[in-house]
């Protein structure tokens, strides 16, 4: 089934691509490119049963550290220490 109306926003879905990323403990992993269903007003992404496998397959090989994965620049700092 076809995602129709963002949950959020109620804006109109099309069909797109875009990036997971998701952090586990310490470490950051960005999936880039993944097909999805995007909200045309605030971006939020739907992705298709599939898709979600798809992803569960690769979140499962990054929690066994069986990926090879390239370094990616990142900055990290507490909200809290910005807005005091």
């Amino acid at each position: 089934m076809k995602p129709d109306r963002c949950v959020f926003c109620k804006s109109k879905l099309v069909k797109g691509k875009t990036d997971f990323i998701a952090k586990v403990g310490e470490q950051i992993i960005a999936i880039k490119d993944v097909s999805a269903y995007v909200c045309e007003n605030c971006g939020e992404a739907y992705y298709t049963p599939e898709v979600s496998r798809k992803i569960d397959i690769v979140m499962k090989k990054f929690h066994e550290s069986k990926l090879l994965l390239h370094p990616v620049a990142a900055g990290e700092l507490s909200f809290d220490e910005i807005v005091a």
